[in-house]
């Protein structure tokens, strides 16, 4: 029988001890030169830190975005500062950048983002850790077919999130063995106690509830983590929760530790000399070199691959009528065919928004996410931060559960792509509660994303390949009713650029439509057309980025009389954005849109009522025009 090397194991020890005292070190110093920070919330954290970093994840340390390399999440963002102190200490980059945290000049931000190369999505909105952690693990598991493990820490308050059992729940269901999180359960929130403090038994027992395989350790025990992930890794079909007892600003002094008001606050004066110098104190001498523990592979370098060629629209005019919901999802199964990268997930919708189309096309690629609106979004973001183009549906007015995701999604610019569909007063009977209304203002008050609101079966298909080949987070806007096919199969259509549908060089009058409105103002154009009042009629398509040049052009050469038609709230949407593209332009932009909580109804029906029908756009052509010629 072999024989335990004693003295071996307590270099290691040693090692991993003093590997939390640098990273202690490291983030106070950080923290005080940035005059700002969270060295508390990084000190009781350190040495599950030191034993993930330095003992336990397979990774190469130059080269963070290595595909064999395990995978850490900071779902407790504002710990920013341990975080990058453990990169530092493993070599990534010099020491002394540490000191440029928070510096408007530096990366190494307040919160982490994906401007880092170690950083896969963007946190410090807490409880969403875990959903990005559960997309990765889907991804290397299922998508790869790669044993990399996928390490989450979390912060107790979190447990306060609701996100984080949307995601607990599917992690068991989807039997994520390769998924741990560990909870760094230190007693104080930010303003107080956590509802739970050091409860680590009612902790516990709430995780198993949700399936989850449990282990309650001392989160400032070495040996005790080590056996804790090691018990975790040959842990099969169910995720594990390390329960880490801890206390917030461990060995920064007794004024700074398990105190109440420490929350935030860098350490100054004498209290940061005091922490210093204790702590450098307990560094040891003779401690052997840190060996990487190397995954199997070490090239990231994957084989350059061309944008597959995806498949033309199967659509022409006069086919029988086509929603742009259901046309999205045959391009989505169509796309799916020939682009192993794009993926799909669904929050128990897929036989309204379609992307059942993708399930049956690609089964190993769609993700049932049931109703976990928030999670869905997670899932997305961590599926897209290694290269899989997720597109995640739902009604729209239920994206706004999941608003928060999608912000940080922008912050982290991931290449997510979010389908809402069911938008507007034109769904019908189903009333306000299902009405996406406030979904373009949404989207588009985000920098860098796509929104894309096509208004046929063409367009729709148009708009969600390009989506796909955007980079960046993207959003399509997709209508319940069956619209008329209005364009040709090998119609153009580009990011930014709208499509002129009725125009002449003695147009009067500028109408600028989406999505169900088109067919509204193409009604409204025949009319007018038998009285000799002839109109321009756009169809915006790209409502971000906008046409700004085309809408110009368009609204300058009909006298600088614009009128905008949508199904949506006035605030927020196509009408603004057309606003904001006319910019100082001398036009004036007349808004057609719903301006008050909806009702119940036919759909056409409700176009009249709400303002945004044929029978309004002709009334206000008219209005308009009557009152130019007096002038």
């Amino acid at each position: 029988m072999a024989t335990i090397n004693q003295t071996s194991v307590q270099a290691n020890l040693d090692l991993l001890q003093d590997k939390a005292t640098r990273l202690r070190i490291d983030s106070v110093r950080a923290t005080s030169a940035a005059g700002s920070g969270h060295p508390t919330s990084c000190a009781s954290a350190a040495e599950i830190m030191a034993v993930l970093f330095f003992a336990v994840m397979r990774y190469d340390p130059k080269e963070p975005k290595n595909p064999a390399n395990d995978v850490f999440v900071l779902s407790k963002g504002h710990a920013a500062p341990i975080l990058y102190s453990a990169w530092a200490e493993a070599g990534l980059f010099p020491r002394d950048r540490l000191l440029t945290l928070r510096r408007l000049d530096s990366d190494l931000e307040g919160h982490p983002t994906p401007r880092l190369s170690f950083v896969d999505v963007a946190t410090g909105s807490l409880g969403q850790g875990i959903s990005a952690g559960l997309g990765l693990a889907i991804n290397f598991r299922d998508l790869e077919r790669q044993d990399n493990r996928i390490y989450v820490l979390l912060g107790d308050g979190e447990m306060a999130e609701g996100s984080v059992w949307e995601a607990a729940e599917i992690a068991t269901h989807r039997k994520l063995d390769n998924l741990c999180l560990t909870i760094d359960i230190n007693r104080l929130g930010q303003s107080g106690p956590t509802m739970l403090e050091h409860d680590l038994k009612t902790y516990a027992a709430r995780w198993q509830s949700f399936g989850w395989h449990t282990i309650q350790v001392d989160g400032h025990d070495i040996p005790a983590l080590l056996a804790a992930y090691d018990e975790a890794a040959n842990t099969k079909n169910q995720p594990t929760v390390v329960l880490a007892r801890t206390f917030k600003g461990k060995a920064l002094g007794p004024k700074i530790e398990n105190q109440l008001d420490k929350h935030g606050k860098p350490l100054e004066g004498d209290d940061e000399t005091q922490a210093l110098a204790s702590l450098e104190s307990r560094l040891k001498t003779g401690i052997p070199a840190w060996t990487p523990n190397l995954p199997a592979k070490l090239s990231s370098s994957a084989s350059a691959r061309t944008q597959p060629s995806y498949p033309a629209s199967p659509y022409k005019p006069g086919d029988k009528d086509v929603a742009t919901r259901k046309a999205f999802g045959q391009a989505l199964a169509a796309i799916g065919r020939v682009d192993d990268r794009v993926v799909a997930l669904d929050a128990d919708v897929k036989n309204s928004t379609h992307t059942e189309d993708f399930m049956n096309a690609e089964p190993k690629r769609f993700f049932e996410d049931y109703i976990a609106e928030q999670n869905m979004v997670g899932m997305a973001m961590g599926l897209a931060a290694r290269g899989k183009i997720p597109f995640a549906a739902t009604f729209a007015c239920f994206l706004t559960r999941a608003y928060d995701h999608i912000r940080m999604a922008a912050v982290g610019q991931n290449n997510i792509k979010l389908a809402g569909t069911h938008v507007g007063v034109s769904i019908g009977e189903d009333g306000p509660s299902q009405m996406g209304l406030e979904d373009l203002a949404m989207m588009c008050a985000q920098p860098g994303f796509t929104v894309f609101y096509p208004s046929d079966a063409t367009s729709a298909w148009a708009a969600t390949e390009l989506a796909a080949k955007t980079n960046g987070p993207a959003y399509l806007r997709l209508g319940r009713p069956n619209n008329p096919i209005l364009y040709s199969a090998n119609e153009s259509f580009e990011v930014g650029k709208c499509k002129t549908l009725r125009q002449s060089s003695q147009d009067q009058a500028l109408v600028v439509a989406g999505g169900v409105t088109v067919f509204e103002a193409l009604a409204a154009y025949d009319e007018l057309k038998q009285a000799n009042i002839l109109i321009r009629v756009i169809d915006l398509f790209s409502v971000k980025p906008i046409d700004q040049q085309g809408l110009i052009a368009a609204a300058k050469e009909c006298g600088g009389r614009v009128i905008t038609v949508e199904d949506h709230y006035a605030h927020g949407g196509l009408g603004d954005a057309v606003l904001a593209a006319l910019g100082p332009q001398r036009v004036a932009v007349t808004k057609l849109a719903v301006d008050e909580i909806p009702h119940s109804g036919k759909p056409k029906e409700l176009l009249e009522r709400y303002g945004i029908s044929r029978k309004q756009i002709v009334e206000t052509v008219r209005q308009i025009l009557g009152g130019s010629n007096k002038g």
